[in-house]
């Protein structure tokens, strides 16, 4: 049990290369192990690329001696034709006798079926190893497919005091930084491992963010703006060209270029419904970053899976007063003269961190 974890945690240590580049599929790591010896591994890279599994595979040099090898990968095999061919059909195929599956699929054309596609093939199938590792590993996917919404990240920065920001109002366009510049670049580093962010009408106004990843170097999350009567002026950044735009609303569903108006209902808590329209569109993580309003609306509806707070070096004395939320606080970290508290929503656990 030993050897298969170890060589399960090189699946899950493979798998993280993928990060921001494969969703809505999985992170996916593949190992094929020798008499001991790895002889073939490989990640699942991007979107419609070749899996794990045919990387793997591809890789070993003497193919013959697949029919003498074990298999480990962290989730699951599929068994249908996707983007791709079945990865259990291959694995049949290349004669390999015993895998090693971390997670079940939850994809409801998986879900099992690989594991006994394979076991009907003949061959020895060991599932649940390092299941709560290989699960959160993969917990946007599993969030996505098991409760039909994205994995949700709120995201902001106080004060020691408790503060978000000073008063202000639109004729004030100054940013009252909190955290340093160190900060904002793991800040988008995050952007750029996430498919969508959010911000409400008052944080574009007053801060006219741009919500990309000019920092580092990844994709662009999907921007969504609350934008209840239209107000934004069309100069703000968020209907630049360097990222597809959604505006909810309550005047207009139109397609404008890379810009996209969605009507909803503001008589009905909204936080549903652009759930449900997330969901219909393939997106499996959300970043939440403003303003207070819009994420203590989060926090109160529960609709959340993790808040990642900054706490800056300085003190306000008035203004903003922070969200106000409860979980269970996964860790604490210093960065530079800011700290950095990551707290998970314990009514949204799948797993529960060790």
């Amino acid at each position: 049990m030993q050897d298969e974890e170890m060589y399960l945690r090189r699946c899950m240590e493979l798998a993280t290369n993928g990060t921001g580049n494969v969703a809505p599929n999985p992170m996916v790591g593949c190992v094929i192990v020798h008499k001991g010896r790895i002889i073939g591994e490989g990640f699942h890279a991007v979107f419609g690329g070749p899996h794990a599994e045919v990387v793997a595979v591809n890789a070993v040099k003497n193919k013959a001696l697949l029919k003498d090898s074990t298999l480990y990968v962290n989730l699951e095999p599929c068994s249908h034709y996707g983007k791709t061919p079945p990865c259990a059909d291959m694995i049949i195929k290349a004669g390999i006798p015993k895998v090693i599956v971390g997670s079940r699929d939850p994809y409801m054309q998986v879900q099992g079926r690989g594991i006994a596609k394979l076991r009907q093939a003949g061959i020895d199938v060991v599932e649940g190893v390092l299941k709560d590792d290989c699960d959160r590993l993969n917990n946007r996917f599993f969030t996505f497919h098991q409760k039909k919404r994205p994995y949700i990240i709120l995201k902001w920065a106080q004060t020691l005091d408790g503060f978000i920001d000073k008063d202000r109002n639109n004729s004030d366009p100054h940013i009252n930084w909190i955290t340093d510049e160190n900060t904002r670049m793991l800040v988008h580093r995050w952007r750029s491992e996430e498919q969508a962010i959010m911000v409400g009408t008052n944080t574009v106004l007053l801060d006219d963010p741009q919500l990309t990843v000019r920092d580092w170097h990844g994709k662009n999350p999907l921007r969504l703006v609350v934008d209840e009567k239209l107000v934004i002026p069309s100069s703000a950044k968020v209907f630049d060209n360097d990222a597809g735009t959604v505006v909810f609303n309550t005047l207009k569903n139109e397609v404008n270029g890379h810009i996209e108006y969605v009507k909803l209902n503001f008589t009905d808590n909204i936080i549903p419904q652009v759930l449900e329209f997330l969901y219909e569109r393939s997106i499996q993580s959300l970043i939440v970053e403003g303003g207070r309003e819009m994420l203590q609306s989060f926090i109160e509806s529960g609709a959340w899976d993790e808040a990642r707070i900054f706490s800056g070096n300085c003190f306000f004395f008035s203004g903003v007063r922070a969200p106000e939320i409860k979980g269970e606080i996964k860790f604490i970290e210093s960065i530079g003269a800011d700290k950095l508290t990551f707290i998970l929503n314990s009514d949204q656990l799948f797993f529960h961190c060790r």
